[in-house]
Formats: C-alpha cells, sequence, structure tokens
C-alpha cells in the first residue's frame, strides 16, 4: 500500500500536475494540504474518474486539507475537537479518514508568522489540540498516522542554514517541543535520514533559486504509530515533482507499507 502527502499550494493551479502524479506514481492513499478551494469547487469528478474517492475540509482561498483514496474512505472526520481557531474563525486544517487497513490524519499546521505574532500562540495551542485527538489512535492497534505539512522542522538538520532561521518560526524550541510532546502520543518519524541525498527536504521556497541551490526545509513529515512504522518498507521525497514549470513548492513524501 502507497500512503502520501503533499502540499499542493492550491488544487486548482496543481490540477493537471497532480492528476499526472497520481497515475504515473502508483499511490493507493494521498493526504493533501492547501486546497485553497470552497469544497463545491473541489475536483471530485476529475478524480473520480482515476479512481479516487475524495474527503474533503475546505472554505475557500486558504488552507483546506483532503483524503484521497482509491482503498476505501470511511468514518471521515472533519476538524479537530477543542481547535482553538485563529481571530474568531476555525479553519479547515484537519481532516481524517479510514482508508482500507489504516487510519490517517492529514494536517495542515498553522504556520505561526512570527514568534510575535498572535498566530504562533495559535500554532502552538493547535498542536495541543491535535494531540488530543489523536492521542487514542496513536496508541492503538490499528496502523494509523497523521500526515501533512507540519511547518516545524525537527532539528537542525532539517534546514539548509539554522542560522539563517535564527528567531524566526519553524525551527524555535517551543515548536519542537510540541512536535516532541506529539510524538509521545506513541508516534514517530517514518521517514528515514538519510534517504538517497543528505538533506531530504520537502520545501523550497519559489524565490531566490532555493530551488536549484537546494536551500530547503523538511517541514512535510510522516508521524506514524508502532503498527504503523512496522509496516513501512520504504519512504522517499519525490523532488522530481518540485521541477518544472507550474509545480508547488512542497514535494510529495511517499511511504510503501506491508499491510
Amino acid at each position: 500500500m502507497r500512503i502520501a502527502t503533499w502540499n499542493v499550494n492550491s488544487i486548482t493551479a496543481r490540477l493537471p500536475r497532480l492528476l499526472a502524479w497520481l497515475e504515473s506514481s502508483g499511490t493507493d492513499v494521498l493526504c493533501l494540504q492547501e486546497a485553497k478551494v470552497a469544497e463545491e469547487q473541489f475536483p471530485f469528478e476529475q478524480l473520480r474518474e482515476l479512481g479516487y474517492e475524495s474527503a474533503v475540509h475546505a472554505t475557500g482561498r486558504w488552507n483546506g486539507v483532503a483524503v484521497l483514496s482509491r482503498v476505501g474512505l470511511e468514518d471521515v472526520v472533519k476538524g479537530l475537537p477543542g481547535d482553538p481557531g485563529f481571530d474568531g474563525v476555525v479553519e479547515p486544517r484537519a481532516i481524517s479518514a479510514t482508508c482500507g487497513p489504516v487510519r490517517l490524519w492529514s494536517v495542515y499546521v498553522p504556520n505561526g508568522r512570527e514568534v510575535e505574532h498572535p498566530h504562533y500562540a495559535y500554532k502552538l495551542q493547535w498542536f495541543e489540540a491535535l494531540k488530543a485527538a489523536v492521542a487514542g489512535d496513536a496508541g492503538g492497534s490499528r496502523p494509523f498516522a497523521v500526515l501533512g505539512d507540519y511547518n516545524v522542522a525537527p532539528t537542525d538538520d532539517d534546514v539548509y542554514d539554522v542560522a539563517v532561521f535564527e528567531n524566526s518560526t519553524h525551527v524555535t524550541p517551543a515548536e519542537r517541543a510540541a512536535l516532541a510532546s506529539l510524538r509521545e502520543t506513541g508516534l514517530s518519524d517514518v521517514v528515514p535520514r538519510p534517504l538517497k541525498y543528505e538533506h531530504p527536504f520537502t520545501y523550497w521556497d519559489y524565490r531566490q533559486l532555493c530551488f536549484p541551490k537546494n536551500r530547503g526545509m523538511r517541514i512535510d513529515l510522516v508521524y506514524g504509530n508502532e503498527p504503523f512504522a512496522t509496516a513501512v518498507k520504504d519512504a522517499y521525497v519525490d523532488r522530481e515533482e518540485r521541477k518544472g514549470k507550474g509545480a508547488s513548492d512542497h514535494a510529495p513524501v511517499v511511504v510503501d507499507l506491508n499491510v
């Protein structure tokens, strides 16, 4: 079974590439982030023609998450219980579903913007809500994983130059502590390092030739419980999908399971 996570940075802009990638990659389940459309604008039919059912939590031009599956899609839950919301709005940042033998969450963690910004406090509160939401499944016997754009680089090795990020979000002790606290529910990072290259980054800014210069970050993560991690037989970042015209600024992260 092949499972992937991908921040597409607008499914409307990325649809031709998404459809082509699904056909060529053999992915069974895709956790998608930053759909940036209202649910009624989601391309359900085009995906259905490829054999994928879609569970979508999206409300407009920002955020939006989905799970696409060709192995079943049941028990869909949209949003987090206890979601703190930001500026009075509960944003569409999490969705979960059972796909065949596995239970999955697709998450788009708040960016945080700047350390002194209210969005940063919201990010840490959102992590607490996520931890509470997944704790039961994380400790269970069924393969379970939380996939998505976490907007946190777990270690200094997960950014191209940590000095560049001094006093910035994505690398602060509080954000990394929130990740560690999430792992304490029974989850672990199932994508090994190193992979086929020294730094398996997943995100590169569009500006300043960051991708050609490999000035990236590893912020798209797959955290699985013990039954999920035990079933992993391979994992990789599909850097090829970051290349060329019309690419997302994130690459898909792919995990193969023996389930």
